[in-house]
């Protein structure tokens, strides 16, 4: 891949630029649908249990400080 950049100062034409962009793209694997629709999935799943863990951990942290202040009623 070297060989195929061009030297410090040197200039890379329209042309030769385009060639390259689609040279790389041809290298480039995409998901495929499913694969998709899983990490998707997944996601959405690691969102919902963060937000519940974050939700247990602050309902304790609240007590606890209500408790220690005094502020619990």
């Amino acid at each position: 891949m070297a060989g195929m950049m061009p030297q410090t100062g040197q200039k890379t034409s329209a042309g030769e630029f385009v060639r390259q962009v689609r040279q790389e793209a041809n290298k480039v694997t995409w998901p495929t649908r499913k694969e998709t629709f899983v990490t998707t999935a997944m996601v959405f799943a690691m969102s919902f249990l963060a937000a519940i863990f974050f939700f247990v951990v602050d309902w304790f942290v609240s007590h606890g400080v209500r408790l220690i202040l005094g502020l619990g009623g």
